[in-house]
């Protein structure tokens, strides 16, 4: 049993295949592949697939691969909602109270970092938080930005105010709604004991790191594909739905560039072109955090 944060517990997650890489390494065909061979079930572990709409755009697994091989926690979330790790983590552990795993492998795979680090460490479960302190605060963010409630912050918490960037919102939001909410710096519960919800004598945690020029070839191919499969549709979709820029949703690499494109501020091919060279960064990115944060309970591998 795994401790939760809250003094309450949750039945660890056995003989579970983590499969961690940076995007377009070829992580989620290894663990769709594995999952056909072993009776898996996949379990999302990126931040940006569990969003609902964008599902060319955030290269969630296809229509075909859904109906062969169970998957589960991609698009559930509304674009308009902000998903954080903690929330993950409860998700994932619903599927195994509800005996998601009984009968099939677990198979985790994602780009998010934060998440497999909350699987194999825990995370601190912090208090409910009332919505009107949610929404007040945020309504804020929204109004005067991040500057003024960093200094409130530093008013009340100054080690805390401290830690943060003055124009990281979602950042400062979090820390006063928890303070305001329980009387306590989020610190205070982030230092809670937990531990993680995967056993880990059964565990085997995997990392894909292709070439570097196989890599790119692969971001830029896959790119265009999806434009070729319905990205600009999607981008429509979201412009349709007026959400602030400020929402997590709206980082999804290629976003931005392709609504410039509708825009009329940008032309297409230096949008995909754009498009393409962020998602390059971005992969290097998540290349660089895989290297120093994860240890030697990893195995890496060029291909699975």
């Amino acid at each position: 049993m795994a401790t939760n944060g809250m003094g309450g517990t949750t039945k660890l997650i056995r003989n579970a295949v983590l499969i961690a890489g940076p995007t377009a390494s070829g992580k989620s065909s290894a663990a769709f592949r594995l999952a056909e061979v072993e009776n898996g079930l996949i379990v999302n572990a990126d931040s940006m697939q569990v969003y609902d709409v964008l599902r060319v755009l955030t290269a969630r697994p296809s229509l075909d691969e859904i109906e062969r091989v169970p998957h589960q926690l991609y698009g559930h979330v509304s674009p308009a909602e902000t998903y954080s790790v903690g929330m993950w983590l409860r998700d994932v552990e619903r599927l195994s109270q509800n005996g998601a795993f009984e009968d099939r492998m677990p198979i985790f795979v994602g780009g998010t970092g934060l998440y497999f680090r909350a699987l194999l460490q825990g995370l601190a479960v912090l208090p409910d938080i009332p919505s009107e302190i949610r929404e007040h605060l945020r309504q804020e963010l929204l109004d005067g930005g991040a500057l003024p409630l960093h200094r409130r912050l530093a008013e009340l918490d100054a080690e805390g105010a401290a830690s943060l960037r003055a124009a990281d919102g979602h950042r400062i939001v979090r820390a006063l709604e928890v303070l305001e909410a329980t009387g306590k710096p989020l610190r205070y519960w982030q230092g809670q004991p937990v531990s993680g919800v995967v056993d880990q004598t059964s565990v085997r945690c995997l990392v894909i790191e292709p070439e570097r020029a196989v890599l790119h070839a692969r971001i830029n191919e896959r790119f265009d594909r999806m434009m070729d499969e319905g990205a600009r549709e999607e981008v429509r979709a979201i412009q349709a739905m007026s959400l602030s820029s400020k929402l997590p949703v709206m980082k999804a690499i290629g976003l931005r560039e392709l609504i410039a494109v509708e825009q009329g501020r940008l032309e297409l091919s230096t949008a995909v072109e754009q498009a393409k060279a962020a998602t390059r960064q971005y992969a290097k990115r998540q290349s660089t955090w895989f290297r120093t944060q994860f240890g030697d309970q990893w195995q890496r591998v060029q291909a699975f």
